[in-house]
C-alpha cells in the first residue's frame, strides 16, 4: 500500500492542505477562505473554530479518495497569530466587540504599540535576540495589551495563550506542547546551546506579566518540541472523526508558515548553489515577505529579528527580516481602486485579476516599443511601508508613499544637491 502524507498551511486569508508522496510528490491540493475581522483601524482578528472548520474541509477534500490507513502522518504551519481559549478550551473574545468568536489577534493587527514601546524602554537582554526591539507583531505584546485593556472580558478568564501553529496542534492531538519554532521567534524563549533556555523570568517581571508564571508557565507552555517531532499520541477521537482521518495519525510539531517555506528553500537542490546551509537566503514572499538566513554561530544585527537557535534547522541560528505588507499591499491597491469592479465582471472567474493585470501591462509595453514592463514606471517611486517598517528601521509607524519623479523635477534635485 501507498504510503501518504497531509500538509497544513493556514495563511494570512485562507487554509491550503495538499496530499504528498513519501519522496515529496504533491498530488493533491485544496484551499478554502478565513474570515477576517478588523473592528477598528489597526485591529485584525479572525476566529479559532472558523480556522478549524476550513482545516477538516480542505483535508477531508485532498484524502477523500485515499484508504484510510494510507495517510501516515499530518503536519500544521500558520501564521504567529495569538489565539486565546478559555480553561474548558473555546474560544474567548479578544475583541472590543466582546464576540467570543473573535479569539484569534492576527499577527498583523498593531494596536499593542504603546506596549512594544514600553517593553523597549526596559532594555532588557532577551531583546538582543529580537533585533534590539521586540515588534507589536509578536506575542508579549499583545499579551501585555490584552492585560491591560480587557482584563476581566479576556485575562483572568484565560486557560491557554496558543501561537496559531501550536492551537492547530493541540487542536488536533490534545497536547499542550509547544513549538520551539514559535516560542523561540515570537515569544522571547531562549534556547541557547550553552547559556540560558526556558523562559526569562526576570523579563516577564519587569514587563508586567510575572502571572505567566504560574503553575509552571501553563498558560504559555511549558513543553517545548523541535518542529517536526512527535507531538502527542496523535489524532485524538474527536479531531479524526472530523479530519476524516484514522484516530492515532501521527501528528508533527509545527512549524511557522514563513519558516516552513524558509526551510524548503534552505534544503532545496541545485547543481549552482552550494550545500551548506550557511550561505542561502531564503525569500519568502506571500501577504508579507520574509528574508530567512542561517548561520553557524550567533549574529546579533539591529534591526533583524534573532538569532533564533534551532527554530527552523536544529544546531542553526536564523536570522529573518523582511517587510510587514506586500502581497497585502497589491490586493489593498487593487481591491480600493474604482476600476476593479467592472474589471471583475469582465474578467469573471476564469483569470486570476492579477493575471488580467500584468497582462495588461505586457501588453502596454510592447505598443510603446519597450523591453520590459518595469520601464512604464521608469518616474515612479515608492516606499513601500504602508504598514510599518520589520527591518532595519523596525519602525511599526511608518506609512508609505507613491511619487511620480519626472524628468524637469530630477533636474532640479540635481540643481539643489549641487549648488
Amino acid at each position: 500500500m501507498d504510503s501518504y502524507f497531509v500538509g497544513v498551511d493556514v495563511g494570512t486569508g485562507s487554509v491550503r492542505a495538499a496530499l504528498v508522496t513519501r519522496n515529496g510528490k504533491v498530488l493533491q491540493v485544496s484551499s478554502k477562505d478565513t474570515k477576517t475581522w478588523s473592528p477598528r483601524p489597526g485591529y485584525f482578528e479572525q476566529s479559532s473554530d472558523d480556522i478549524w472548520e476550513a482545516v477538516c474541509c480542505v483535508v477531508k477534500e485532498v484524502t477523500k479518495n485515499v484508504d484510510d490507513n494510507a495517510v501516515k502522518g499530518i503536519g500544521f504551519d500558520a501564521t504567529c497569530s495569538l489565539v486565546v481559549v478559555d480553561a474548558e478550551g473555546l474560544p474567548l473574545s479578544v475583541s472590543p466587540t466582546g464576540k467570543d468568536e473573535q479569539n484569534v489577534i492576527l499577527w498583523l493587527d498593531h494596536r499593542a504599540h504603546a506596549e512594544a514601546a514600553f517593553i523597549n524602554s526596559l532594555q532588557h537582554a532577551v531583546l538582543q535576540y529580537v533585533g534590539g526591539k521586540i515588534s507589536l507583531e509578536m506575542e508579549t505584546p499583545k499579551l501585555l495589551w490584552l492585560k491591560r485593556n480587557l482584563r476581566q472580558q479576556c485575562w483572568d478568564r484565560v486557560g491557554y495563550f496558543f501561537d496559531l501553529p501550536d492551537f492547530l496542534t493541540w487542536r488536533a492531538t490534545g497536547a499542550d506542547s509547544r513549538s520551539l519554532c514559535s516560542l523561540v521567534c515570537k515569544w522571547t524563549y531562549e534556547a541557547h546551546p550553552n547559556g540560558n533556555k526556558g523562559w526569562s523570568e526576570d523579563y516577564f517581571q519587569q514587563i508586567g506579566l510575572s502571572d505567566l508564571m504560574e503553575c509552571n508557565w501553563k498558560k504559555i507552555g511549558s513543553v517545548a518540541k523541535a518542529p517536526g517531532a512527535p507531538c502527542g499520541r496523535g489524532l485524538t477521537d474527536r479531531a479524526a472523526r472530523e479530519l476524516g482521518l484514522p484516530c492515532g495519525t501521527s501528528v508533527g510539531t509545527s512549524i511557522i508558515d514563513a519558516h516552513a517555506g524558509g526551510l524548503g528553500m534552505i534544503g532545496c537542490s541545485a547543481d549552482v548553489v552550494s550545500e551548506d546551509f550557511h550561505t542561502r537566503l531564503s525569500l519568502i514572499c506571500g501577504t508579507s515577505t520574509c528574508h530567512m538566513a542561517l548561520s553557524k554561530q550567533p549574529l546579533f544585527v539591529e534591526g533583524v529579528w534573532g538569532p533564533y537557535y534551532s527554530a527552523m534547522v536544529p544546531g542553526y541560528w536564523l536570522n529573518e527580516g523582511g517587510q510587514s505588507a506586500t502581497g497585502k499591499l497589491v490586493d489593498h491597491v487593487i481591491d480600493t481602486h474604482p476600476a476593479t469592479a467592472q474589471v471583475r465582471i469582465k474578467i469573471g472567474k476564469d483569470v486570476h485579476i492579477q493575471q488580467y493585470l500584468h497582462n495588461l501591462l505586457v501588453d502596454m509595453a510592447q505598443k510603446q516599443g519597450l523591453e520590459s514592463i518595469s520601464e512604464l514606471t521608469s518616474s515612479i517611486h515608492v516606499w513601500p511601508d504602508f504598514h510599518g517598517n520589520r527591518s532595519p528601521l523596525a519602525d511599526s509607524s511608518l506609512l508609505g508613499m507613491v511619487m511620480q519623479i519626472d524628468c524637469l523635477f530630477i533636474d532640479l534635485l540635481v540643481i539643489c544637491f549641487t549648488d
